[in-house]
């Protein structure tokens, strides 16, 4: 696959949207993640409401533009979303990417499903889901 299908303009555009989500580190949850593959950092800063769901957000990602497109249709669909569901999207996402099953479900996730065939990219793509687990698991217990 050439970089031209990988890095279309709606991906591309994608990137720009993280200037919506900046870090906001007064936020009282953090998490963090790594890509092993390419070492690229994201690093998110959330909020929760009193169910223990996502209510703010911001991040400060150091990634590839496929990196930073998995950030922004992150962001785009996390608020509201507890830890559990977080796990589960995240499994959901691995097994995508390991062609061990369809698409996952999260919204837009189709627009960088192309990066799926460059196994170089996975582990940036994933690493929203991670840094929100982490995050999420810093939380206490919802009441």
């Amino acid at each position: 696959m050439s970089a031209e299908k990988l890095y279309t303009p709606e991906l591309l555009a994608l990137t720009v949207e993280l200037a919506g989500w900046p870090a906001m580190e007064n936020l009282p949850f953090h998490g963090e993640a790594r890509s092993t593959t390419c070492g690229s950092t994201l690093a998110l800063d959330v909020s929760l409401d009193d169910t223990g769901r996502i209510e703010t957000l911001g991040m400060r990602v150091r990634a590839c533009a496929v990196g930073q497109a998995s950030a922004a249709i992150f962001a785009r669909h996390a608020k509201g979303m507890n830890l559990e569901e977080m796990l589960a999207a995240h499994d959901r996402i691995e097994g995508w990417l390991d062609g061990e099953a369809p698409i996952a479900e999260w919204p837009d996730l189709v627009l960088i499903a192309p990066a799926r065939d460059y196994p170089a990219r996975h582990g940036a793509i994933i690493l929203p889901w991670k840094a929100a687990i982490s995050a999420l698991s810093s939380a206490p217990a919802a009441s």
